[in-house]
Formats: C-alpha cells, structure tokens, sequence
C-alpha cells in the first residue's frame, strides 16, 4: 500500500491573529509560505518516490497555496484535485472569534471541547441569506450542498470526507501510489483517524501543526519536520 501524505497548509492570517478560521477563505502570511516551501523541500529529500502520486488539495486559498509551493520545491507538475469535502470544518458561532475572547466567555475547559473533542461541536450559527460575509454565502460554499451546515464536530468531518477517501484514495494507495493530500487541522485529523481506525479517544489527542508533513503508513502515522 502507497504512503498517505497529509499536510496542513501554512500558517494563515487568523492562524497568528489566534482566531477560529473555519470556513473564512483568508491568506498565508510569510512565515505560513516559509513552511509550505521548507514542507516541499522535506519531502523532496525524504527517499519517499513520487513518480507515481495523486495531489488532492482543499479549495480554499491557504491550502491552494500551500500546494502550489509545496509541488514547486518538491519538483512536481502535477495537477492537483480540488474537493470542498476537505475544507476545514465549520466552527459556527465561533468563527472570526479570537480564541482568548471565547475562553473568557466559556472558560478553558468549555473550548478546549469545541476544539478537541470528538463529538461535540460549537455553538451553531444559522445561515443568513443576505450576509455577505458569511463565508457560506462565496465561493466556494455559495453553490454547494455544504452551504446549510450550522457548525460542525471532528465527527462531522469525518462523515464528509469517508466517502472521497474510500472510493478514491484508498484505491490510489492500493495500487502503490503515494497519495499527498494539503488541507486543514482537522480535515488531516479525520483522515489520520480513518486510515488507521483509531478510536474517538486517540484521534482526540492528535495535533497537526502547520505546514509539517505527516506520513500514514498502513500502520502509523509521523510527522516529519526535518531536512
């Protein structure tokens, strides 16, 4: 079976601003593209082989982004497939918040659930038809069937990206391809969970950092953050 490389795209405006992102289509800063370009240079020089891998990427521009670069200093000209299945997940009522705001208002413990919990999902936010800046209402949610969600748990997630994952990378990677996927936290969380089977207590535990490769074998999975 081919390797499953995830990859969380660079640090992102709201990333250093410390805020609930989401769905929000903000951009990288400077040091987010530093890591895309040191990601690609990583895996470049990691042994693992390319010749033969699929590029899937989320549509939001941080992670487009971050794959344009990682795919340039890791020599690829590949075309990567886009799927709105693997945007991050919608945080509802807390998104644009600062997160030290929130933790003031719930207290550390309340978030730390919203943001690390399986199954439980923050406060919902109903869609406002006429709120342009609601990102569910632009691209690349206005058209899609995603466009209702009110908020979203990890388990959310994983029900929405199981069946891209299973009728396609699953494939891909039984044939010996090395599959490379550049998404979000918790889009790479999910995957890491469903490749390995691990249970809601694991996957719980699990923190991606930003534009670090994470490689999942049949067996495992390491992040790996060295030249």
């Amino acid at each position: 079976m081919g390797p499953l490389i995830l990859i969380r795209h660079g640090q992102s405006l709201w990333n250093e601003e410390n805020r609930f992102t989401g769905w929000v289509n903000v951009d990288l800063t400077d040091k987010g593209r530093e890591e895309a370009r040191k990601a690609g240079l990583i895996l470049r020089y990691s042994g693992l082989d390319f010749t033969h891998s699929e590029v899937f990427v989320s549509p939001l521009k941080r992670a487009k982004e971050t794959c344009a670069i990682v795919l340039e200093h890791l020599g690829l000209s590949l075309e990567p497939r886009e799927d709105i299945n693997f945007v991050e997940r919608y945080y509802g009522d807390l998104t644009g918040r600062c997160k030290e705001e929130v933790v003031k208002e719930y207290c550390t413990a309340q978030v730390q659930r919203w943001r690390r919990s399986y199954r439980e999902a923050p406060p919902k936010l109903p869609l406002n038809p006429d709120d342009p800046d609601d990102p569910r209402n632009q691209p690349p949610f206005r058209d899609s069937p995603l466009r209702n969600i009110q908020t979203e748990s990890l388990a959310d997630v994983v029900n929405r990206v199981q069946f891209v994952y299973e009728a396609e990378i699953v494939s891909l990677r039984n044939a010996g391809k090395t599959v490379v996927l550049i998404a979000h936290g918790n889009t790479n969380r999910a995957l890491i969970k469903l490749a390995l089977d691990l249970s809601e207590q694991e996957i719980e535990s699990v923190e991606l950092p930003t534009g670090v490769p994470v490689i999942v074998t049949n067996r495992e999975w390491a992040l790996v953050s060295d030249l």
